[in-house]
């Protein structure tokens, strides 16, 4: 089964400012690996550990590292998911790392 991955703006807005941030010299690089990630989640999505914090619903978040530094968070419906949130560990949110 392949699911359907939908980014949201939110989360294509904070990737278009990683990429200036992760390697100014090759931008296109840095996108084609993301989308490569966001693929990656078309085959077993339920597969990554749910987010777990006190701010957000238990079990509705799975969460994925990417390139070493970043947290992707993702819900999913049926046979979709959902990138919502992608947040750059490298600054400081204690709240995450629990």
């Amino acid at each position: 089964m392949r699911y359907a991955v939908i980014v949201s703006d939110q989360a294509r807005q904070i990737l278009g400012q990683h990429p200036r941030f992760l390697a100014q010299a090759d931008r296109r690089a840095v996108e084609k690996r993301f989308l490569e990630e966001f693929c990656s989640l078309e085959q077993m999505p339920q597969g990554h550990p749910f987010f777990g914090t006190e701010f957000i619903p238990p079990y509705r978040y799975h969460k994925r590292f990417a390139e070493n530094c970043f947290l992707v968070l993702y819900p999913v419906w049926n046979d979709t998911v959902y990138v919502d949130w992608i947040v750059d560990c490298r600054r400081d949110y204690p709240w995450l790392l629990k």
